[in-house]
């Protein structure tokens, strides 16, 4: 198991407290630098861990890769709750260096929360391109919070990249692209989970991401604009 006290590793702690008073702790470690997940322990990969299995229409890996990597990496999870319902009750706190989260909600929403840090930390080209975010892991967010994450890691991407010497994206054009080939990578993991599930709050807890993503980029399209207000201070003649 990884030493959380180091400073190159981030931890995340999920807690699942259910009425019953059953317990399930899931443990998630970063690389602080590349924000990789760092595996403590052998994953099982059953077979619809394997590539081809329900493999997602936009997957850039080659035929030489025999695992998909988010798969494995969500292994655990899928297998802890495959005969679990997406609306049982619970209360999930979330730890982390900084602070602690808690809230009572349904286990589809809880297992949304973890999944989206495995995903984007797995080594997916695809989902790759949202994990600086996982950095500033907010669980349980909202749409507005969602939205503006998500645009100021793009900015802050766009901003490395002009010192580098290479154009910048400053209309967002490409963050809308990047949520589009995302939604395609969930899709795909539905299909997966629900061949591994018999029960749907897995397969629910990806679709909820999904929903995030699809709801994400249609504000960025359409509705980015009601959070000019919170920038007035900006506008005023200097």
């Amino acid at each position: 198991m990884p030493d959380a006290k180091k400073t190159d590793t981030i931890r995340f702690l999920y807690t699942f407290q259910f009425p019953d008073g059953t317990e399930k702790i899931f443990e998630v470690f970063l690389d602080a630098h590349s924000l990789a997940l760092v595996l403590g322990e052998d994953r099982p990969k059953p077979d619809w861990t394997k590539l081809k299995y329900y493999q997602c229409d936009n997957c850039p890996l080659k035929d030489d890769v025999e695992y998909c990597p988010v798969a494995v990496n969500l292994s655990t999870l899928i297998e802890t709750f495959k005969d679990s319902i997406s609306f049982e009750s619970l209360t999930v706190s979330v730890q982390t260096t900084e602070r602690t989260y808690q809230q009572k909600t349904t286990l589809q929403k809880a297992l949304s929360s973890v999944l989206g840090i495995y995903m984007v930390t797995s080594d997916c080209p695809v989902m790759d391109k949202l994990r600086p975010n996982v950095r500033f892991h907010l669980p349980f967010a909202s749409l507005t919070e969602s939205v503006y994450r998500s645009v100021s890691m793009y900015l802050t991407a766009q901003y490395f990249l002009m010192q580098q010497g290479k154009t910048p994206d400053w209309e967002l054009k490409h963050l809308m692209d990047t949520f589009k080939e995302v939604a395609v990578v969930n899709k795909g993991m539905s299909r997966r989970l629900a061949q591994a599930s018999n029960k749907d709050a897995n397969v629910n807890a990806v679709v909820i991401l999904s929903s995030q993503g699809d709801m994400v980029n249609y504000s960025i399209e359409n509705q980015l604009d009601e959070l000019k207000s919170f920038f007035t201070t900006y506008f005023k003649p200097e």
